[in-house]
């Protein structure tokens, strides 16, 4: 059900607004069946037309369709192809994804680096069923690439997966039930609160400061809540960008180890800073269950990343929970990560990467002057307070009248949202792209929501 509570403007907007956030973040899937417009005008407590009028700016963003007998249900294509004015292509600031620059040349090595491990002289064994864990030669080279950040880690704690989002999936079904808490920073990955929905977990949000979560607000939700565990994003946090320092992480290591909790340690963007502190995961591993992704610092197309268990007997235990829902991580999408590890093609493309994600971020520096917003210099995403004559009801939608996709803070709220939103560097074609997508942005916070319709 849309989230409005806290909004202060028209409520149609809002719900509106709501369901946009909810498509965005895949909440809300593809032929998605929504309530009657009666029901949920009841649960909302406001009229009829307030949700008929809501379903209408829906329909008009190309968010939903009505259909006689059938309701309303979420289309099933993207609404950028059909929602941005003719001839004016919608720039997306809102995949968090890293850019990929002609010098990382990514087709090219993909292309290579499959042929080379399928004319191996183990190439077949890629085309056959594996260990739920992952090969063992995928689970050294992961071991090798992790031990840069962790150390020296046993290969027995390394678990290869198709991906961070199945990763995560599979920790929290380890750790929690229905009915069971899980402490999150108020503002959290979108895909952890699509998984808490499925598997009915408590999401318990606890305030953030400069450096993310607070020990403070921490240490007073374990003892009112009694969570399984808590869930941080230390280095580079999405969406507010917050790193935390050393201090801090020991900090957070330690109320989790007086409560007796697990640390579930998403790492996806700690491989993008030069320096970073190190992860929890190094400072306690016995606590800790680290999540480290290839999507962030190389590319999404290999849906690779590794889970570092807190030990042995942890490691069985979440193989069970791959071997049920995928059985296992693709194998030649595996093998091609650890002959890229080995081979230095990894540390090639994501430095590539960084570099490209440095020069983003002086662009955004530059065109959005004066404007309050977070960034890691080497991240691929900021954080943007709005100015007080917007509300981000109004923006999103006007942004995507005006040919931008962006991410208002509804995706990510645990409660209360801010006025802001996540812009993604990574997306644009090239830098250009970028900078015209930038300024679109900047011209439009610069103009209240009535100026709107002269910007095109």
């Amino acid at each position: 059900m849309p989230q409005i509570e806290n909004e202060n403007g028209p409520k149609y907007l809002a719900i509106a607004e709501a369901l946009l956030a909810d498509v965005q973040s895949g909440r809300l899937k593809p032929g998605h069946r929504l309530p009657p417009q009666r029901q949920l005008a009841k649960e909302l407590g406001v009229d009829l037309t307030t949700v008929t009028r809501a379903f209408n700016e829906a329909r008009r963003l190309g968010l939903i369709e009505a259909n006689t007998g059938r309701g309303s249900y979420v289309r099933g294509k993207p609404p950028e192809e059909d929602v941005a004015p003719a001839g004016s292509p919608i720039i997306d600031l809102s995949m968090n994804m890293p850019p990929q620059p002609p010098a990382a040349k990514l087709r090219e090595r993909i292309q290579e680096g499959i042929a080379g491990v399928l004319s191996s002289p183990h190439g077949l064994m890629h085309l056959h069923y594996q260990e739920s864990v992952g090969a063992a030669p995928d689970r050294t080279a992961a071991a090798r690439w992790l031990g840069a950040r962790l150390g020296s880690v046993s290969v027995d704690r390394v678990v290869v997966t198709g991906g961070a989002q199945t990763a995560l999936y599979a920790v929290v079904r380890v750790m929690a039930g229905p009915g069971d808490a899980i402490c999150v920073p108020d503002l959290t990955y979108p895909g952890l609160r699509a998984i808490a929905d499925q598997l009915k977990v408590r999401l318990v949000p606890v305030a953030m400061d400069g450096e993310g979560l607070d020990p403070a607000a921490l240490e007073e939700a374990c003892g009112r809540e009694r969570p399984k565990a808590v869930y941080c994003v230390p280095t580079i946090h999405n969406p507010t960008t917050a790193t935390m320092s050393a201090l801090r992480r020991e900090a957070i290591a330690a109320v989790a180890r007086r409560h007796g909790i697990a640390i579930i340690e998403d790492d996806a963007y700690g491989a993008l800073p030069r320096q970073a502190p190190a992860p929890i995961a190094a400072l306690a591993p016995d606590l800790t269950w680290h999540i480290a992704t290839l999507s962030k610092c190389v590319t999404p197309a290999l849906r690779t990343a590794y889970v570092v268990t807190p030990g042995m007997a942890d490691t069985l235990r979440l193989a069970a929970e791959i071997r049920a829902m995928s059985l296992m991580m693709p194998p030649l999408m595996a093998a091609l990560a650890s002959r890229w590890i080995v081979d230095g093609t990894l540390d090639a493309i994501t430095a590539a990467i960084r570099e490209e994600s440095a020069a983003r971020q002086a662009i955004a520096r530059r065109v959005l002057q004066g404007l309050g917003f977070q960034a890691h210099p080497e991240g691929h995403h900021l954080w943007l307070a709005l100015p007080e004559r917007w509300r981000r009801a109004d923006l999103n939608l006007y942004a995507r009248q005006s040919g931008l996709a962006l991410v208002p803070s509804e995706a990510f709220a645990v409660g209360l949202a801010p006025d802001a939103i996540r812009v993604s560097l990574g997306a644009a074609q090239n830098q250009a792209v970028l900078e015209r997508g930038l300024n679109l942005l900047a011209t439009v916070l610069s103009h209240g929501p009535s100026a709107l319709s002269s910007i095109v």
